[in-house]
């Protein structure tokens, strides 16, 4: 996994979590209810207890989900501000590409005109 320079999980980590649709829906699920165990997430999903687990697992890696022991119970919970993060260096990201699309476009016109 890598990590920013502040330490915190690297859009690639976020981008790669969120990349299969379980886990989206997982997250989906902890944002909207607030926490859950791995058994309870897997009556709602077409998948085991286990691979909840391990779904959960690479959330965790990318810092999408926390987890707190609850007596013999592990509850996760979400945690949007690595989501939120990246959607931040989406859009710097399509800032930049729009300024060289522009440029590229104001050139070509140039290129054409009388």
């Amino acid at each position: 996994m890598t990590r920013t320079t502040e330490g915190e999980p690297a859009p690639e980590d976020v981008l790669v979590a969120l990349a299969d649709p379980i886990r989206r829906e997982v997250l989906a699920i902890l944002a909207r209810d607030g926490s859950a165990t791995s058994t309870s997430l897997a009556v709602g999903l077409p998948v085991t207890r286990q691979a909840v687990a391990k779904h959960l697992a690479v959330l965790d890696r990318a810092g999408l989900v926390r987890a707190h022991r609850a007596g013999r119970e592990v509850r996760y919970e979400a945690d949007l501000q690595p989501l939120k993060r990246t959607t931040r260096w989406m859009d710097a990201l399509a800032v930049q590409w729009e300024t060289r699309l522009n440029a590229i476009k104001d050139l070509a016109e140039g290129a054409t005109g009388p």
